[in-house]
């Protein structure tokens, strides 16, 4: 993903926090009074669909077990603003060593950074299975008439556009990058594949996609994209001490490519993110229980 343009609109971390303890305000004392004891979780969820699916699944697990769980829609930036200064408790998305190495860099001594929860991110160019013979990215300077000469991408200026232009410009590729936006380029992908014709497209891993549609990654030997990283997730300083055991099962949590994938596309096909994200618990309690160290 490389820092997509595929963030919320920005908010302001103290806005989203002032918004979320006015509504605390306003709900009863009760509600209080049934998670005192657990006290409350704030996750900071920026805008990629991983991220977006594992919150919500971790928020109705630890609502299950009687947290109050807040998720706050922020970029990058603010996330690890927040955990440093200890507004928020956990972030999700941690990408190193490469994506996210400035911020490791700055706040190194800052945020407590915890242990890797998705192992194998792919930044690359994809093509339907089908297409037997187009393997690797060189095999589409010798097939350029097969695609017209396009590569559909996603929202211009993001990074993953930026490394596909040095893709084109390295491998010597006569085609045009053409920009769209993520729902648009899937949108083109699912309309070609259904009437099995060529297309090529930039994508990454984790997406649910690949847990939906029969595609292949093109080997790309000069390695531009870069190498595979992992997704961790960072805690604010001093959240293992309040809350040992929720920092417990998060190190236990872990999802290879088809479990996150599914995680995903439950949350695609659902008429809302909760549902989804409950839908999957649903059919992979046992999974939740071997991080939360619970047996049937």
């Amino acid at each position: 993903m490389k820092n997509f343009n595929k963030l919320f609109p920005a908010l302001s971390l103290g806005t989203l926090l002032l918004l979320t303890a006015c509504n605390g305000d306003e709900e009863s004392g009760s509600a209080e009074e049934s998670t005192e004891e657990k006290g409350s979780i704030s996750i900071g969820m920026n805008n990629w669909a991983e991220n977006v699916a594992v919150s919500n699944m971790w928020k109705i697990v630890l609502e299950e077990k009687g947290y109050d769980v807040s998720l706050e829609p922020v970029e990058k930036a603010i996330l690890y603003e927040g955990l440093s200064s200890g507004d928020l408790d956990i972030g999700m998305e941690i990408w190193l060593p490469n994506t996210d190495k400035s911020f490791f860099d700055k706040y190194e001594e800052e945020i407590e950074w915890r242990e890797t929860w998705y192992e194998g991110t792919d930044l690359a160019l994809v093509v339907p299975s089908y297409m037997e013979d187009i393997n690797s990215i060189e095999d589409l300077k010798v097939n350029q008439e097969l695609f017209d000469s396009e590569i559909i991408g996603i929202d211009p200026g993001s990074s993953l556009m930026g490394l596909t232009e040095e893709v084109v410009s390295e491998y010597n590729l006569d085609y045009d990058l053409t920009p769209s936006s993520e729902p648009s380029m899937i949108a083109e992908l699912k309309n070609r594949l259904e009437n099995e014709e060529p297309i090529v497209v930039t994508l990454w891993k984790p997406h649910w996609v690949f847990a939906e549609m029969d595609l292949k990654i093109l080997e790309e030997p000069k390695n531009i994209y870069g190498d595979s990283e992992n997704i961790l997730y960072a805690t604010r300083q001093g959240l293992e001490e309040d809350h040992p055991e929720v920092v417990e099962w998060f190190d236990n949590f872990m999802l290879n490519d088809a479990q996150l994938g599914s995680l995903m596309a439950e949350l695609n096909e659902a008429e809302s993110e909760q549902a989804g994200a409950q839908a999957w618990i649903d059919e992979n309690q046992d999974l939740i229980n071997e991080w939360i160290g619970e047996s049937e």
